[in-house]
């Protein structure tokens, strides 16, 4: 990446925690008012289920002061000690939000059973009741904005929270119910109701933790993406095939890979060189990801017995169920040597077992041959 390019991923990088920080600061001031709305009706009408849901919402709040200051540590710059930047502290920051929602949902599960043990009737008022459907409306309205400007600048934790106000927004909706229930026939179900919110909020917890562990541990890159990017490598007129490419995610709109050329074993290293520089900067300026290595993987093209025996090995290997691809291969006639990769589905109980036995039978069919097999990574 020359300075122009740097300067425009700095630029885009600031945008983007401008927007993070701007639309959570929207969400903390709806979420504040909301709260302190639901928890003083809560309490003047004695609603458990209020109060949870405005527990509920201050929670809510919390989680947007954790996602600022998320975006603003994450938006540092490169140093000695993180040459690849801060990225994933935004994901750090999605583990401390999902922490605090799942313990919500805990405690919100404790007081609504300590209800129905204990139940105290409630007293609703017509004001209870508008300041409940303006909650909801007010959550319907705010998920979508949020939802969408997190979607406009890849945020996963906007993206969240917006899908959460307007889960919110059906909790609301299920305690005005249990008001109106109560009004209508006098019948107490709000401690019921704030046991299905308290799950609820667990649930969304749980998967929150879910998705962020995915995220730390490393998850299957977007089967999309490695289409399009294979494809732009396809497309370089020296490239025959593009295998083995492997993403690394280091942060929102920081993915760094390695990728594996096949090409033609007639270029020579000057055509090899422009061709890996080509393709390092069409895939970053059309798919915002950086490749720091592109291998080569050598095609037989003047030697008929090699492609002979490249069609008859590769029948042998992918004849097996559980094979999806072969693909590396070359042989030196002259040395007797022979390489390729073999990748083999992870559905297949024992993956070892199968790959020892293609090695053993394709060994058997040329007992004179040095063969260098690799098990390669279904990516």
């Amino acid at each position: 990446m020359d300075q122009k390019e740097k300067a425009g991923v700095a630029s885009i990088a600031a945008a983007r925690s401008r927007v993070i920080i701007k639309t959570s600061l929207i969400g903390i001031v709806v979420n504040v008012i909301l709260a302190a709305g639901k928890a003083a009706v809560g309490i003047l009408t004695n609603s458990i289920a209020i109060v949870l849901d405005a527990i509920n919402n201050l929670s809510d709040a919390l989680s947007s002061v954790i996602t600022i200051l998320g975006a603003k540590f994450a938006n540092r710059k490169p140093d000695k000690k993180h040459p690849l930047g801060y990225g994933r502290i935004e994901y750090l920051s999605a583990m401390i939000v999902s922490t605090i929602v799942l313990y919500a949902g805990i405690s919100s599960l404790v007081e609504s059973v300590k209800k129905i043990i204990h139940p105290e009737a409630a007293s609703y008022t017509t004001v209870s009741l508008v300041v409940l459907a303006a909650a909801i409306a007010a959550k319907l309205l705010l998920g979508s904005y949020v939802k969408s400007r997190g979607k406009a600048v890849n945020s996963g934790s906007l993206i969240a929270s917006g899908a959460d106000a307007s889960f919110d927004a059906v909790l609301s909706a299920s305690v005005l119910a249990s008001a109106l229930v109560y009004i209508f026939f006098h019948i107490s179900i709000e401690a019921y109701v704030g046991v299905l919110i308290a799950a609820a909020i667990i649930k969304a917890g749980i998967e929150m933790v879910s998705d962020t562990l995915n995220d730390f541990i490393g998850r299957r890159p977007d089967a999309e993406l490695v289409r399009a990017i294979k494809k732009t490598i396809r497309e370089d007129p020296d490239a025959r095939g593009a295998y083995d490419l492997i993403l690394n995610d280091y942060g929102p709109n920081m993915v760094i890979g390695s990728v594996h050329v096949e090409v033609l074993d007639t270029l020579a290293a000057e055509q090899i060189d422009s061709m890996a520089r080509r393709i390092t900067n069409r895939v970053y300026s059309e798919h915002g990801v950086l490749l720091t290595g592109v291998g080569v993987y050598s095609i037989n093209t003047s030697d008929d017995a090699a492609s002979e025996m490249r069609s008859r090995i590769t029948h042998m290997v992918v004849e097996n169920e559980g094979v999806l691809q072969m693909h590396g291969f070359y042989a030196d006639m002259q040395k007797k040597t022979c390489s390729f990769d073999i990748i083999i589905d992870f559905d297949i109980e024992n993956r070892t077992e199968l790959f020892t036995k293609i090695t053993e039978k394709v060994q058997s069919a040329y007992p004179d041959f040095v063969f260098s097999i690799t098990m390669d990574i279904d990516i």
